[in-house]
């Protein structure tokens, strides 16, 4: 397996999708569909789909009932923590639980609640995960794009001899 789709019921997915956007700090973009959206990292990782309650009549999401999402936490690990913190604090009143350090994982987390009242937790990377992902993101000198491949044929090219 390699990755896991995770689809929670939303009363509003224009609304929820605008929410985790700004939570993710990603640009503002509607989603595919009023009554379904997909959070895409730049990657093109998906974070989190967002369905509309009784939408297609999916037997787990045809309404929501008391207590929507007990048992269920949003667990997600960023490598901005400092820049998630002051996004969620602009997003809602109160947090769930303020940040502090998780003394299992030893890394900084703080929780709250989305719109529908799910309960997500940020939590940041530790340091050897940090350290790992930053050796992962490919860096324009090791990956030119494609305009600057050009550029560097263009300058590289020995001009024609006229005649």
């Amino acid at each position: 397996m390699k990755r896991t789709w995770t689809i929670i019921g939303v009363k509003d997915v224009p609304l929820s999708f605008t929410w985790y956007q700004k939570l993710f700090g990603q640009p503002v973009k509607t989603p595919a569909h009023s009554y379904f959206g997909q959070l895409v990292d730049s990657d093109g990782t998906v974070l989190l789909c967002l369905h509309e309650w009784g939408a297609y009549e999916h037997p787990t999401l045809t309404r929501p009932e008391p207590g929507t999402g007990n048992g269920l936490i949003l667990f997600f690990r960023v490598d901005d923590f400092g820049a998630a913190l002051r996004r969620a604090r602009a997003l809602v009143p109160q947090f769930a639980e303020e940040p502090h350090v998780n003394p299992n994982t030893r890394t900084k987390e703080f929780s709250l609640r989305d719109p529908d009242g799910y309960y997500v937790m940020i939590s940041a990377l530790s340091r050897e995960e940090l350290a790992a992902t930053a050796n992962q993101r490919p860096t324009k000198r090791r990956h030119p794009t494609k305009a600057r491949a050009r550029v560097q044929k263009l300058a590289t090219k020995r001009p024609r001899p006229r005649g």
